[in-house]
């Protein structure tokens, strides 16, 4: 091989490695069904690019995470969302921010995020907060939790996809945390909900049976109306 081949190689190799195409690296949707039919299917990431000539200052700017979110939950909290769908210019980037404030006894219930690790920043007031690990090898052994309390200026970080939770300690205090997470669309699963307040609702002896507890209670804990904590 001749060296100005070799030389040729060389450069198009160094391209096709700064060559790169940007793109969240983790699942943005819960699933993908594989379809035949190109006229049903979907953008995985269910966004198209805005035209680059139309792009503006104002895509990739958002307002607002100064001011306290309104807290109606009953559980005495409100995460207000930065996620894509409130900032467009998060497309393909890979992160969002939320606010969440919480009124005294406040908590953001426990949830996951299957698609995004997170880290916490307490802003006000004395916040409880910790995640769950997954399931141990030994199905006798229990999940261990790692929780610390956090005062202003601390920080905590939940790993992808594992249970957490924060909880305002204040007796007398509200409390504020700002949190980032690795994905413009990290997606929430509040456990509550999710069990209890299904869309057909789970047959209530599969949670007596899972949940050790009585029909009565599962019925009941069925028959409320639960949300999210978005």
């Amino acid at each position: 091989m001749s060296g100005i081949n070799l030389l040729f190689l060389v450069v198009v190799a160094v391209f096709a490695t700064l060559s790169a195409d940007a793109y969240d690296p983790n699942p943005l949707q819960d699933f993908c069904v594989a379809v035949n039919d190109s006229s049903a299917a979907v953008l995985v990431n269910g966004k198209i690019c805005k035209d680059p000539k139309t792009v503006t200052s104002d895509d990739f700017y958002h307002s607002g995470l100064n001011k306290p979110g309104e807290i109606i939950s009953q559980y005495g909290s409100k995460v207000s969302l930065v996620f894509i769908d409130q900032l467009a210019g998060l497309n393909t980037l890979g992160i969002s921010i939320v606010r969440i404030d919480f009124a005294v006894g406040g908590v953001n219930p426990p949830h996951s995020h299957p698609h995004a690790s997170e880290i916490l920043l307490c802003m006000e007031g004395t916040i409880y907060a910790g995640f769950i690990s997954s399931n141990p090898s030994n199905p006798g052994d229990k999940n261990r939790l790692f929780a610390k309390i956090l005062n202003p200026g601390d920080v905590f970080v939940f790993p992808k996809g594992l249970i957490h939770f924060q909880y305002n300690l204040g007796n007398d205090t509200t409390a504020v945390a700002i949190a980032s997470l690795n994905s413009q669309n990290p997606g929430v699963v509040t456990l509550s909900k999710a069990v209890f307040g299904s869309d057909p609702p789970v047959i209530p002896e599969a949670l007596v049976k899972g949940f050790q507890l009585d029909i009565e209670a599962v019925q009941h804990l069925q028959s409320l109306t639960w949300i999210g904590n978005g």
